[in-house]
């Protein structure tokens, strides 16, 4: 067996399953989860009519970089979104969603016989992170969220010795789950890093098309042309359909960028046999060519967030985050002295609804876990299902309250 399995830390739902296995939630209530980040809204007619009349793609092998179709496609929403002209055939592939681009990225640019070989994540972060850094032969450091900043990642929490060993940083804007949009300046920060010391810039975007704010949340393609960096030097983009199109099954995404760090990514692919069906390219080209679905998904996640938000933030420390569909929310000291895990085993227990202990999605790092106190909600659901689930949460909540 490879060894570095042994390194990898279990994720945070089957640790939570551990934790809740001996809990019998109430039955007065019925089940409402606001734990799995799973895109509950109905999948665009136009993509399911897409697929169905394309089942020839069934016959035939798939091209590895995918049809030229998809890859402009893809260019041309980027040019749409973001103002950023990309090379089709050079600097866009096809991935079968974010998730299996992330970690085989790190395959592909990590040099895991270097000695101290380093990863940095933000934290809390998606765990795919740590993972792929870990199998890459990598040590993960992390660069903690600042609540005092939005939650912003502290990047000068990293000593200049672990940025000398870095090879890959991960970034996520909008982060998970904290929702966090990086600004120009922290762009800035980074790319002068990166040139410093010579990592790449891996960055997860898979929430940018869900936001509360008039101003589209900023990329980082979009960061780097506004610094004068057309090359994309060192920098990657991944993308996706899932959170934007509510298409997870289809699993399909794109990485674009760096054109030299995308041939090698090709030729590991390649090998790694991850070429995307021609059925499901067929379907995300309808979707990347539509931005009706898109504003309607946006229009239904805003009304939740402006429906539930309120209510709790009159029990819970939370406000409406810049991107996203979580709230990250802090448990009041009153509240099991704020332990986000017995909170959310409580509410559970008590009213049947199931959330994410912040504390499962960090690591502790420069002395705390900076999802301690926090608990992540999901607002995947329709709108009165979210919003029984708020009036759960603050009922709870209240009855914890000192009389």
């Amino acid at each position: 067996m490879n060894p570095l399995l042994g390194r990898l830390n279990a994720y945070p739902f089957e640790r939570l399953r551990a934790l809740t296995r001996d809990i019998t939630p109430n039955p007065s209530y019925r089940p409402i989860s606001l734990g799995i980040g799973e895109p509950r809204h109905p999948a665009p007619a136009l993509v399911e009519q897409a697929w169905c009349e394309h089942l020839e793609g069934l016959s035939s092998y798939p091209a590895t970089a995918g049809e030229p179709a998809l890859r402009q496609a893809i260019a041309g929403w980027i040019g749409r979104r973001y103002g950023v002209a990309v090379d089709a055939a050079t600097q866009v592939l096809p991935v079968n969603g974010s998730r299996e681009a992330l970690f085989s990225l790190a395959q592909t640019v990590v040099d895991g016989t270097r000695p101290r070989a380093t990863v940095v994540c933000p934290n809390p972060f998606y765990q795919i992170y740590e993972g792929a850094a870990l199998l890459a032969g990598a040590r993960p450091a992390f660069a903690n969220s600042d609540p005092a900043r939005n939650f912003a990642c502290d990047w000068r929490q990293i000593d200049e010795a672990t940025w000398a060993n870095t090879q890959l940083v991960y970034a996520c804007s909008p982060g998970n789950p904290t929702g966090a949009v990086m600004p120009l300046s922290e762009w800035e920060e980074l790319f002068a890093l990166s040139d410093r010391h010579g990592f790449v810039i891996a960055s997860d975007e898979c929430y940018s098309e869900i936001y509360f704010r008039e101003e589209a949340p900023l990329g980082a393609l979009q960061a780097a042309q506004a610094l004068g960096r057309h090359d994309f030097r060192r920098l990657v983009v991944l993308s996706s359909l899932s959170k934007r199109s509510n298409v997870p099954g289809m699993r399909s995404g794109f990485v674009a960028g760096d054109a030299e760090i995308l041939k090698a990514f090709l030729l590991y692919r390649t090998y790694h046999g991850s070429a995307m069906g021609k059925v499901v390219q067929a379907a995300s080209i309808a979707a990347w060519n539509d931005e009706a679905h898109v504003e309607a998904n946006r229009a239904a996640y805003r009304e939740k967030f402006a429906a539930v938000t309120p209510l709790l933030a009159d029990v819970l420390d939370v406000r409406l985050p810049d991107a996203g569909f979580y709230l990250w929310a802090g448990v009041p000291t009153h509240a099991h002295g704020g332990d986000d895990v017995a909170f959310s085993l409580g509410l559970l227990a008590q009213y049947n609804v199931a959330v994410l202990p912040g504390s499962l999605l960090a690591r502790e790092a420069h002395g705390v876990n900076p999802g301690a106190g926090r608990i992540r909600l999901a607002l995947v659901a329709e709108a009165a299902e979210c919003l029984e689930a708020a009036h759960r949460i603050v009922a709870y909540t209240r009855s914890l309250s000192p009389a």
